[in-house]
């Protein structure tokens, strides 16, 4: 057995993905690969760009830095991706899109100041709470199928809550509590939302078959 994953039960997710999901993306092992480490790239380039959106007039505390910390654990991350994509004979591709996370970029109140910054922020926790999320399914069943992945998804699972955690650490800085609390809450609705309504496929943030709707909490 490999290392315990806490219970994704605990997640404030509106919906859970059930197993049968990860055992359809588990069958094209380098297309799941090749979104995951597209998925860690953007991640990196984010975390970059929310450097120089701070919320005026100035950056709060550490911002920076926390941020470029980010960025450096997903490049770390997409290097690792990458490594087993290649070992494995598959190569990056030279495109890639994610309609979930262009779904949830929708929502992002533009041109309004620290309110603007709030939902990028979000955005960017929801992101990685539904990464964490899948990471926690696809290791278990690829426990035995394949134990490098299995052992892939375990490692990052805890990254990504951590992550999850610093961005909205990060919110709690731009607006006050209860603004943070009331647009968390609709954003985990609109997240659930959208994930629904992907198409399905071997893709880290793809939608459920029909036949095995996602788990309500």
């Amino acid at each position: 057995m490999g290392q315990s994953i806490p219970a994704i039960s605990e997640l404030p997710l509106k919906s859970f993905t059930p197993p049968c999901w990860a055992v359809e993306a588990l069958k094209d092992p380098l297309a799941l690969l090749n979104d995951h480490a597209w998925l860690e790239k953007k991640a990196a380039a984010n975390a970059l760009e929310m450097i120089s959106r701070w919320p005026p007039p100035k950056p709060p505390k550490n911002w920076v830095n926390v941020l470029a910390g980010v960025a450096r654990d997903e490049a770390v991350h997409l290097s690792q991706v990458v490594r087993i994509l290649g070992r494995r004979g598959g190569n990056l591709t030279r495109s890639h899109s994610n309609t979930y996370a262009n779904g949830l970029r929708g929502l992002v109140r533009q041109g309004r100041g620290s309110l603007e910054v709030l939902d990028r922020l979000l955005i960017s926790a929801l992101i990685e709470l539904r990464s964490c999320e899948r990471f926690s399914v696809l290791a278990e069943a690829a426990e035995t199928s394949d134990p490098e992945l299995s052992k892939l998804y375990r490692t990052l699972w805890t990254s990504e809550l951590g992550h999850y955690h610093v961005f909205l650490k990060l919110a709690g800085g731009v607006v006050k509590p209860e603004q943070v609390a009331e647009r968390w809450e609709f954003m985990l609705v609109k997240e659930s939302e959208i994930l629904a309504s992907q198409p399905t496929g071997p893709r880290m943030h793809s939608g459920v078959d029909s036949d095995s709707s996602p788990i309500s909490s």
